[in-house]
């Protein structure tokens, strides 16, 4: 009986994580399914400027994973079962489960509305493709000649930073405010919040800092201070949450819901699962948790192929790099800052901004999107076999490398 790998998710950590496997692994042993809710390959890194009214390419997973002996399974989990190891999952034939002995957990993260009165009804977000679709129609609708409409962008982590840029780039006939709830992109440094203002100004940006949203309402947004803002389009920005499935399985997750793995990745309440991406609270080498960002994917991704091949194989298992060091934020089509941090995930002093940031951003988005299209191009050809193990479990763990 062949081991059955199941990857649930198919944007930039599972779809990267299935291929590998499948160009490293022996099918004559393995059989990798990937779940996934939706038909297209979701470029997450764009769609602010989906919603902003860019046209986003949206490859099919079908084309996508075609001659890499994937299977795609077109569905939306439901739950997840690690003592039975069987997956749920609901699609328009009545869904079902799938069994798997090695599991790797990739459902990514959703913008966090919690807490907030109004936010999950009245504001938009651009975390998924269904939502940044909603926002571009309602921002079509608003504009119009002589509409004076407001967008209001409420948090100023990096995505709300780009997407107010970007909607006020693209659409200048709307009037857009970003908010903050401290100083206006307080984790950059003193010359890249300069940087960010004069951009801000450059495209008639309102920014509204040391402001707090209590609550969202149709045309307005409340204040902690008693102000009530006018808005026509709220985007809600201001953090983001992990899919609940993980917590009601019984893995051990933070309080936030991420699961918590090991240093390769792997469950340390159930070692079937793999966690990558932002599902994943991985802790760096430095003793900090990995950011919930696209750089993190890549990362946690390469772990947990390299543990899972090992742990199948009989190999040893190699130690890849987890790091953050850098953020590259856009600011528009032509311009963006390049915010280098240290090991304890603060800003270095020096920063780059400009044209040259915004076109290796552009390039980098380019090159997740290629990798993503063509998960098993330019890997080793080699494909390992199984170490004997009973029933079609794992191999015993070898040893980590250092």
């Amino acid at each position: 009986m062949r081991h059955r790998i199941v990857v649930l998710g198919a944007g930039y950590a599972g779809s990267y994580t299935a291929g590998i496997l499948a160009r490293r692994l022996s099918p004559a042993d393995t059989e990798i399914t990937v779940v996934n809710a939706v038909p297209d390959f979701v470029q997450r890194m764009r769609l602010h400027q989906l919603a902003a009214g860019r046209e986003i390419e949206a490859p099919k997973l079908a084309d996508v994973f075609a001659g890499t002996g994937i299977r795609l399974r077109l569905a939306r989990v439901t739950a997840v079962d690690p003592e039975r190891r069987v997956v749920a999952v609901a699609d328009p034939d009545g869904g079902g489960g799938l069994g798997y002995d090695t599991l790797v957990y990739a459902l990514g993260s959703h913008g966090d509305v919690r807490g907030v009165p109004g936010a999950a009804e009245y504001a938009f977000d651009v975390a998924s493709q269904p939502s940044a679709l909603r926002l571009r129609e309602r921002l079509d609708s608003l504009d119009k000649p002589g509409a004076d409409a407001n967008v209001l962008v409420v948090g100023d982590g990096l995505t709300g930073i780009e997407s107010a840029t970007e909607i006020a780039e693209a659409r200048p006939g709307l009037s857009v405010a970003l908010i903050a709830r401290g100083e206006l992109g307080a984790r950059l440094s003193a010359g890249a919040r300069g940087h960010l203002r004069r951009a801000c100004d450059r495209l008639g940006i309102a920014v509204l800092e040391h402001t707090s949203v209590e609550a969202v309402e149709t045309a307005r947004v409340l204040c902690a201070d008693g102000t009530a803002l006018a808005s026509d389009a709220t985007v809600w920005t201001a953090g983001f949450a992990v899919n609940p499935i993980a917590a009601a399985a019984g893995l051990e997750v933070t309080e936030n819901g991420r699961i918590v793995v090991d240093r390769t990745m792997q469950s340390v309440s159930h070692p079937d699962v793999y966690a990558i991406g932002d599902s994943a609270y991985a802790v760096r080498d430095n003793g900090r948790p990995m950011p919930m960002s696209c750089g993190s994917c890549g990362d946690t991704g390469r772990q947990a192929v390299e543990a899972i091949l090992g742990r199948l194989t009989g190999r040893k298992i190699a130690r890849t790099k987890l790091a953050y060091t850098h953020n590259y934020i856009t600011l528009g089509r032509r311009d963006a800052i390049l915010q280098k941090v240290d090991d304890e995930g603060q800003a270095k002093p020096k920063y780059a901004g400009g044209r040259r940031p915004a076109w290796i951003k552009e390039r980098l988005t380019r090159g997740g999107l290629r990798g993503a299209q063509h998960p098993t191009a330019g890997l080793p050809r080699r494909k390992h076999r199984l170490a004997a193990a009973p029933d079609g479990a794992a191999a015993k763990a070898p040893r980590v490398a250092a």
